[in-house]
């Protein structure tokens, strides 16, 4: 801690010689003579840690194990986010000079980060789709043969096998091959969740902008209601109670699982379209459309919607988020998605023993991270993507 104060009062001294240094070199020039301190300080905090993480970097690097391990996940992640961002670069490239004239604008005013989620959500996509073609087993095999939880890396001495670069959980099932499948089911049933959400708090919050009246006042009060319990409790709950009924029913868990978590996060979009809502209703062109004698379905297909497509855009970027992590959570506790299935969240729950690994054999910790990272990328690249279609429909400009 003192170590660490003292940095910090070294810091502010090199802030305030930095801006003199560059008013006095400068001949006071605007940009140093109307520097805030705190801007000052916040460049030299930057240059700080920028050579922090280049140090750290090379530590990683180390030939002595001990020191290579103690940054060899910080070494991991410099490298990653550098081949990312190198990749996604190259995919803006390739956009701006291979397909349609509408693509190539697009990728034309595509930002970094952008490309960066468009390329991920492919990858993922690919994933999920071709799962069956890709992974080396079955989500459920149990390999004839092999031991059970065998140490990811690969390494004979640590417990490893070549043949299983992620390992195998504890009934002996290949690992990459359920991370694979879990892009699958983890992100499928997330995607359908959230479009049965939308579907459901989008018609009824329109429905209550236009109506108004008693539908209004019913069904604002029934999403309060609602709204009130903390969502994940609530979900635990009835996930608890469905996973009773779903034997009885012969309804499988995972489905009671998309109806609870749409009905749920529905009540968000609801909030969201029904103000949103209300605000487009008072416009003229709503009152003109009605004197013409338009319909109910006119109204909210042809004028309301495509006037909230905005909002109503960040906002399923964000619900996709929230409900993949509530999937991956329930998952976790154990009353989300259901063996043998593969999903994320099971195997950051199943395949916890292996973090036991990280002092001294970094790599054989990497299966449950792999499954939470995952979560945590395609988190990163949704919002990437929603942000830069928000900036797009909204209609600013950079």
């Amino acid at each position: 801690m003192i170590w660490f104060i003292a940095a910090l009062v070294v810091m502010g001294g090199v802030a305030w010689v930095f801006r003199f240094a560059g008013q006095t070199a400068t001949g006071n020039a605007p940009k140093f003579r109307d520097m805030p301190y705190g801007v000052a300080y916040g460049y030299v905090l930057g240059a700080a840690v920028l050579i922090w993480l280049i140090w750290a970097y090379v530590q990683g690097r180390s030939a002595d194990p001990a020191v290579a391990n103690k940054f060899f996940f910080l070494r991991i992640a410099i490298e990653g986010f550098i081949l990312f961002a190198i990749a996604a670069w190259l995919f803006r490239i390739l956009g701006r000079t291979v397909g349609t004239a509408g693509s190539k604008k697009l990728f034309r005013s595509m930002p970094l980060t952008a490309s960066f989620g468009v390329l991920t959500i492919l990858i993922y996509a690919i994933f999920a789709i071709f799962a069956g073609l890709i992974a080396p087993f079955g989500q459920e095999q149990i390999i004839p043969g092999v031991a059970a939880n065998i140490v990811p890396g690969g390494d004979p001495a640590l417990g490893g096998d070549p043949a299983f670069p992620l390992g195998t959980d504890q009934i002996g099932r290949d690992i990459l091959s359920r991370l694979i499948y879990g892009a699958q089911n983890t992100v499928g049933i997330a995607f359908a969740t959230t479009l049965l959400a939308f579907f459901l708090g989008g018609t009824f919050g329109f429905l209550a902008a236009t109506l108004g009246g008693w539908l209004d006042q019913l069904l604002s009060r029934m999403v309060d209601v609602l709204m009130a319990i903390p969502s994940l409790i609530f979900a635990l709950l009835l996930m608890t109670i469905a996973s009773v009924w779903a034997p009885e029913l012969g309804i499988p868990l995972t489905v009671f699982m998309v109806i609870i978590i749409a009905v749920i996060d529905s009540t968000r979009v609801y909030r969201l379209a029904r103000a949103v809502g209300q605000n487009i209703v008072v416009m003229d062109y709503i009152e003109a459309a009605k004197l013409r004698g338009e319909g109910l379905g006119y109204l909210v297909f042809k004028e309301i919607l495509p006037n909230a497509t905005a909002p109503l855009l960040a906002e399923f970027g964000l619900r996709f988020c929230f409900v993949f992590l509530t999937i991956a959570a329930l998952s976790f506790l154990g009353v989300g998605i259901q063996p043998p299935l593969a999903d994320w969240g099971t195997m950051v729950r199943d395949l916890g023993g292996f973090v036991n690994y990280a002092q001294f054999a970094p790599l054989a910790a990497t299966a449950p991270l792999l499954a939470a990272g995952a979560i945590a990328l395609l988190t990163v690249a949704v919002n990437f993507v929603v942000d830069w279609m928000l900036h797009k429909s909204s209609g600013l400009k950079e």
